[in-house]
């Protein structure tokens, strides 16, 4: 599956469980007016919205997903999600606060051999357009916990990184939503625009 920046479309990830997939509905906006104010990409300014399940998922090179709660995978769920990301496909979960024990055992039904890897802060990821020498940005604090950037890597590549303890979403959000300051948002869209170039170049 080979993906180009130019023109391609992103989506939100619409999962089951009950979770609140739906979270953040300003965040994706921000981070593609980012993206293309900034980087000179030409992602398509309305994002998607896309089913687990659903064959329209190999449309884009980057999904998103986010959530405070639960999240539930059917087999075939999983097993779609698998063939997308071994096909080319990319997925960035970003915890909003509460995804992590749900989200842990139903990635583990996608990929039953591989586990999750916390990156090293020289990983290309916090390396591309901005440079972030201590990793993922912290951006709300919940637990008194720094931030984490977790990896599933198959066949050496990074096909879904995890955002733990950091909210990126929340500061992507319009600026009137969390009241975060200028240099909180920048940091939180600077980090997303890395995700996203890393992803359109690898």
């Amino acid at each position: 599956m080979a993906f180009s920046s130019y023109s391609c479309k992103i989506a939100v990830l619409k999962y089951n469980g009950g979770g609140d997939w739906y979270a953040n509905p300003t965040s994706l906006d921000n981070l593609i007016q980012f993206c293309q104010a900034n980087l000179n990409m030409n992602i398509n300014p309305i994002y998607d919205v896309v089913d687990v399940e659903s064959s329209e998922l190999y449309r884009y090179p980057f999904i998103h997903m986010t959530g405070h709660g639960n999240v539930v995978f059917s087999i075939s769920e999983s097993e779609n999600l698998r063939r997308y990301l071994m096909a080319g496909g990319f997925l960035h979960i970003d915890d909003n606060y509460g995804m992590d024990p749900f989200i842990r055992p139903e990635m583990k039904k996608v990929f039953p051999e591989l586990d999750f890897v916390e990156l090293p802060f020289t990983h290309p990821i916090y390396h591309q357009s901005y440079n972030f020498e201590n990793g993922l940005p912290k951006i709300h604090e919940h637990d008194n916990q720094p931030a984490r950037g977790y990896g599933l890597i198959y066949e050496g590549r990074l096909v879904c990184f995890y955002s733990y303890e950091s909210d990126l979403g929340d500061g992507w959000e319009d600026a009137d939503v969390h009241n975060d300051s200028q240099n909180i948002r920048i940091s939180a869209l600077k980090m997303g625009a890395n995700i996203i170039q890393y992803v359109f170049t690898n």
